[in-house]
């Protein structure tokens, strides 16, 4: 199974830190924040990733490079601007396969098992998604979760943590080179019950904001 890590947005809300760096290269608990995906990644068997890069591209390109130092190979899928999630797969299909792979967001921090999640059989289902307890930043979630499948029910609802075993299919309909956002098209494979999950309560952080980096970093210095 390959990884993608989706690293190409602008991190508008982590300005001005973003406008010199990119999220990738965000720095928490002394480590970027790509890092500690691709570190987990390999350590959970993972050998290959394609990573989208738009943004400040070149200095992720020149920090990852070929991915040995991870004992990963890595390539890169470059976009003139972003083209969101759906746009950014899309863009990126080629470079994937035509097998699931494991997508992470590259914006968070998460120590959620790895190795387990490659391990899993997508069959018919689109997608499986990694939820989250609501943060306070988004206390109304995304999803429902019902005996393992995702939907859009009424409350309780959790949170999508940027983490998920994804099938090329979820994106058949968007072309190479076009903006195009996942949500909707998870809210389409839910209601069609073809979107698995399961809720991870461990440590997690979408570092979304400098205050949310700095509350990371306090507790990452606390270990």
């Amino acid at each position: 199974m390959k990884a993608m890590i989706l690293a190409a947005g602008r991190g508008e809300r982590l300005r001005p830190l973003t406008e010199r760096t990119p999220k990738p290269l965000v720095v928490a608990g002394g480590k970027a924040l790509i890092d500690w995906h691709l570190g987990r990644h390999a350590a959970a068997g993972l050998r290959e990733a394609v990573i989208n890069v738009s943004h400040l591209a070149e200095q992720i390109v020149a920090h990852v490079g070929d991915g040995a130092r991870y004992g990963m190979r890595i390539t890169f899928s470059r976009e003139a601007q972003p083209l969101e999630t759906a746009g950014g797969i899309a863009q990126a299909r080629a470079l994937l396969g035509e097998e699931p792979f494991l997508l992470v967001n590259s914006d968070i921090y998460c120590e959620c098992d790895f190795a387990a999640l490659r391990a899993l059989h997508l069959g018919a289902k689109l997608a499986h998604l990694v939820l989250v307890p609501n943060p306070a930043h988004h206390a109304e979630g995304d999803f429902t979760l019902d005996a393992g499948m995702v939907g859009n029910g009424a409350p309780p609802r959790y949170t999508y943590a940027g983490v998920a075993i994804m099938s090329p299919a979820m994106v058949a309909g968007v072309r190479a080179g076009d903006k195009a956002p996942l949500g909707p098209l998870l809210r389409q494979a839910a209601d069609a019950r073809r979107l698995a999950g399961e809720l991870y309560r461990g440590l997690w952080t979408d570092v979304g904001t400098l205050a949310r980096l700095d509350e990371l970093n306090t507790l990452l210095s606390k270990r």
